[in-house]
């Protein structure tokens, strides 16, 4: 018989990539975190393949990213062919290190991932995780949450309580169907065959790019994996058997435009439907979603997972302070408002990098300038922004996330200031500010980097400030133009 679980702070239901992110993010606070997970080890095969430079900078701010990066091949970008294999785009990213201090666009193997994820549990006492423990019920009471769960080892039923809950628990989520509100429809609803192969033998013209096949008659995408691992994702049809291509040998025939048997060993094929999807809450009271249970988006941008662990990121700050007493409980109202419009302009945009895998639709939004070869800066917008949320001093640049700055001693801005707010500054204001102001800042939990370096300098040139305050994930809180406003900062802090 297993121990009694204990009552914790936070319980976070689904140790998924979201849910693992979570707990990270939350040990290295000191939060008292549960995390129950019904199965009892990590799904075995891929699923998520892709995520950028924000969420290698939050990997990186659990203390991660060294035992991640390893895992890791830099994606070169996206190309567009036709039917005929002509390029139509090529929307090529750099291989170098990016404004974020990452590059831009990584793949990895889902396991993998995971194992560095949970293996990094280990690192914080306050986190426990009990596996083979599936929720069933949820009490919501004033103080707590209690969590009736079935201990899947011996069958028996036990309850444990958490002041907040967090269901990382996909997208039939037992935690959005007790917030009791529906998903938002976006519109895209589609059925791809999903094929996973490991190559016998070199096949260097398959290509390092990420390859959008804007075949009418079947789309297709090819993405290079980790080591010898590659995918493809092809559209189905009507009169395609759905029964037969869930059989892995029945793959070959849709495969044989790029490979062989003799070329690869198929490790899995299976048949999703494509959603476009967002929660209309994303919290009531004491529960909150994240990841899957709170929106899914078509994977033509890569950012399903990215999605999740900036769910992550976002309520890994909000939930220590309201614990500890530092923010009221409202703050958590700011982590839907913030992230419901994030990841809606992210799945607008994959419905419509969707859209342009038929040609004749790419030619209708694509100007004939970028066809044909050309690059393709316009075919993806920057950023979207996050909605409304937490804003002091001057609040015009609130809610961006702008470039991670190298120091003047090469050390990286957030591993100098780890999950703590940063006051950045430019030397020479720093040092005309009334000492109140900067022991204000400090009192409230803000690092002070009043740093000449020129990234330092580069980055508060583009937020038009002469200070900045950052968040614990990096977005903009407030910033200054001049002394007035950063007393104005210091005294909302």
């Amino acid at each position: 018989m297993r121990d009694v679980l204990p009552d914790a702070e936070v319980a976070i239901i689904g140790l998924g990539p979201v849910g693992a992110a979570l707990a990270n993010l939350l040990g290295a606070q000191g939060v008292r975190t549960l995390v129950l997970e019904r199965e009892g080890t990590a799904y075995r095969l891929p699923r998520a393949v892709h995520f950028d430079d924000e969420v290698m900078r939050i990997f990186q701010s659990m203390g991660l990213a060294e035992a991640i990066l390893p895992i890791t091949h830099v994606s070169p970008g996206t190309r567009f062919v036709d039917g005929q294999g002509r390029l139509l785009l090529d929307w090529s990213r750099p291989m170098t290190v990016g404004p974020q201090g990452w590059n831009v666009s990584y793949r990895f193997h889902q396991p993998d991932l995971e194992r560095a994820l949970r293996e990094g549990l280990r690192r914080w006492p306050s986190v426990s995780v009990w596996t083979r423990a599936e929720v069933f019920a949820l009490e919501p009471g004033p103080e707590a949450i209690g969590l009736r769960y079935e201990d899947l080892t011996n069958g028996g039923i036990g309850r444990v309580s958490a002041r907040y809950v967090v269901g990382c628990d996909g997208a039939r989520s037992l935690v959005r169907r007790w917030i009791g509100e529906p998903m938002e429809d976006l519109g895209f609803h589609e059925r791809w065959l999903v094929v996973d192969a490991i190559l016998r033998r070199p096949r260097p013209d398959l290509g390092d790019h990420t390859v959008q096949h804007c075949d009418p008659a079947r789309p297709a995408t090819y993405v290079r994996g980790t080591g010898d691992r590659r995918r493809w994702e092809i559209a189905l049809r009507e009169g395609d058997d759905l029964g037969a291509l869930g059989r892995l040998e029945e793959a070959w025939p849709l495969l044989s435009r790029w490979i062989t048997p003799e070329d690869a060993v198929l490790e899995r094929s299976a048949i999703y439907t494509f959603h476009s999807t967002v929660a209309r809450r994303w919290r009531n009271g004491r529960l909150l979603i994240a990841g899957d249970s709170a929106h899914q988006t078509p994977p033509f941008l890569g950012q399903g997972m990215c999605a999740g662990i900036r769910d992550a990121a976002n309520l890994a700050w909000k939930l220590p302070r309201v614990l500890r007493g530092e923010a009221p409980d409202t703050l958590l109202d700011s982590y839907g408002t913030e992230r419901a419009p994030h990841v809606e302009g992210y799945i607008r945009e994959a419905v419509r990098i969707g859209g342009l895998i038929n040609t004749t639709a790419m030619e209708a939004v694509v100007s004939p300038d970028v066809l044909h070869g050309g690059q393709a800066e316009r075919l993806v917008p920057v950023r979207p922004a996050l909605g409304p949320g937490p804003a002091i001093g001057w609040t015009e640049p609130a809610g961006r996330l702008p470039p991670q700055p190298r120091l003047s001693d090469g050390t990286l801005l957030d591993d100098r200031v780890g999950l703590r707010f940063a006051a950045v500054m430019r030397p020479g204001f720093a040092a005309g500010l009334p000492e109140a102001v900067l022991d204000r800042l400090s009192a409230r939990g803000a690092v002070l980097v009043a740093d000449g370096a020129p990234e330092v300098a580069a980055m508060l040139e583009g937020i038009g400030a002469e200070a900045v305050l950052l968040r614990p994930d990096r977005h903009v809180l407030g910033a200054a133009r001049d002394t007035d406003e950063m007393r104005a900062l210091a005294e909302a802090l």
